[in-house]
């Protein structure tokens, strides 16, 4: 089953951030997405730690399209954003994408739960 998500322009994030700030990190990202996610043109946005690199963080956000994100990139809104988050960061890197597919796990379905229960009780 599609979520819906494919076509969207996907951006990942790849933030290392300096040893020992990983919670102000965190808690200064958890303050300020309304920048990313206020924009008419965001989807969403994830942030992630890195369970294999010590303070490494992935953000992504996916937008309607390109020119979307385009548009956020160039934003006061970003710059601002941007600023908040640079003295955490120690490097990156960055990469886009389009969503080709996207494919809905059962334990990602509605009622799933139930469903589940049900089918190992048979």
């Amino acid at each position: 089953m599609s979520t819906g998500t494919e076509g969207a322009y996907r951006v990942l994030l790849r933030m290392q951030v300096n040893p020992g700030m990983e919670a102000d990190f965190e808690k200064v990202w958890r303050g300020s997405t309304e920048a990313v996610t206020g924009h008419p043109a965001c989807l969403g946005q994830w942030l992630s730690k890195s369970t294999d690199e010590e303070a490494v963080y992935y953000i992504v956000s996916d937008w309607v399209d390109e020119p979307g994100f385009r548009a956020f990139e160039t934003s006061e809104a970003h710059l601002a954003h941007r600023e908040r988050l640079h003295p955490y960061r120690s490097q990156g890197s960055f990469n886009t994408m389009y969503v080709v597919a996207h494919i809905q796990g059962s334990a990602g379905s509605a009622g799933s739960a139930g469903t589940a229960g049900a089918a190992h009780a048979r």
